[in-house]
């Protein structure tokens, strides 16, 4: 009996020794080449990218070590794959390529549903899934076309962009489509009736990301000159704020909250950055100097995963910003203390919201505030 018992001890020991750690983000994801696009899916733990070489890759991700792994991956597209989105249901992955065309393809096994050859005239650039049958593309000559899957051609064809089209956001009534260009403007098209409302002032750069923010009452873009344009809803004609960044192009933003987003730079640095007040409130990781391509949110709103010009596919925990509440930057500077990293496997530091919580800041008349700040 005694030996029985010690041979149960062992084999409990030798499953612990065996059973894979616990991460607190999946392992990075090494690719052959850059990820242009990148996208979760909207409810399981998988994460889509297609990088510059054409190919598109289904990965199903996990925080215990050594579970991450391809599902499979699809080399359809001849030329890069610019962009990707999963459906509202899941169950399809949409791509858009330099080679001017849309793949739909079966999530589960990757096959090629359906390719919409010549969908534009020059190459994709940008792609937003409007709902479960209706989707954008945008190309590098500025034009936005509009999509009808159940039907053959566009349903939608308008182009008052000069420049090409960097990305696409929509306001939650699926109502009004927002588009930032290369042009410098915002643009704003009504999709309910296929028309073309207007184009906001030129800004400096080229806008190169917009998302809103604010519960929809502010659009925020981000440009090529590093700063952070703010528009107010409806007001779309001319900016209500600006935030310069002390970065290089911010190539990519993703809304964390309704406050608080992620920007990522050409200098790789991904930055979490507060809007009204506008703070840059700490750095949640980096590509080691490489630009930062592209950044997703998963469907739990705690991973946010970034492709970069080094080829890998990272993760970061960003549970702790959602919670997060910014206090007054007078307090905040008088406190003292420079802002920290806000991602241990970033930079090694553990007490990364220190100093930077406060529930009812008392405002000080006489002082301006400021609207920017370093990170």
């Amino acid at each position: 009996m005694a030996a029985s018992g010690q041979v149960d001890t062992d084999t409990e020991e030798e499953t612990k020794v065996s059973a894979p750690r616990e991460r607190d983000t999946p392992e990075d994801i090494v690719l052959e080449a850059p990820a242009n696009g990148l996208a979760f899916h909207p409810s399981r733990n998988l994460l889509a990218a297609g990088d510059v070489d054409g190919d598109v890759f289904v990965f199903e991700y996990s925080c215990k070590e050594g579970e991450t792994k391809e599902l499979w991956s699809s080399g359809h597209h001849l030329k890069s794959c610019r962009a990707l989105a999963f459906s509202e249901d899941g169950q399809k992955l949409i791509t858009v390529s330099k080679d001017k065309t849309v793949h739909i393809l079966d999530v589960e096994q990757g096959r090629l549903d359906r390719r919409i050859t010549k969908a534009h005239s020059v190459a994709i650039n940008s792609l937003l899934v409007v709902d479960e049958h209706l989707l954008a593309t945008g190309d590098d000559s500025g034009r936005i076309r509009l999509w009808d899957q159940r039907k053959e051609g566009p349903i939608m064809d308008l182009k008052q962009h000069e420049e090409y089209i960097a990305d696409m956001a929509l306001d939650p009534a699926k109502k009004l489509l927002l588009t930032a260009s290369g042009d410098g403007c915002l643009g704003v098209f009504n999709i309910k009736r296929h028309r073309f409302e207007l184009l906001s002032e030129v800004q400096s750069g080229d806008l190169t990301s917009v998302t809103l923010m604010k519960r929809g009452k502010k659009v925020a873009c981000g440009s090529s000159e590093g700063t952070i344009y703010l528009f107010n809803w409806n007001g779309f004609g001319a900016t209500s704020d600006r935030f310069a960044l002390k970065a290089e192009s911010i190539d990519c933003i993703v809304p964390i909250t309704d406050s608080l987003l992620c920007t990522g730079s050409t200098d790789g640095i991904i930055r979490a950055v507060n809007i009204l007040p506008n703070r840059v409130v700490g750095t949640v990781g980096q590509h080691a100097g490489e630009p930062v391509e592209q950044l997703a949110l998963s469907h739990c709103g705690q991973l946010l995963a970034s492709s970069g010009h080094d080829h890998r596919l990272k993760f970061w925990n960003v549970s702790q910003l959602r919670s997060m509440v910014v206090d007054d930057y007078r307090k905040r500077k008088k406190k003292g203390g420079q802002l920290q990293a806000l991602s241990s496997k970033a930079w090694g530091v553990d007490d990364f919201f220190a100093g930077l919580k406060e529930e009812d800041p008392v405002p000080n008349p006489g002082e301006q505030d400021s609207s920017e700040d370093s990170d």
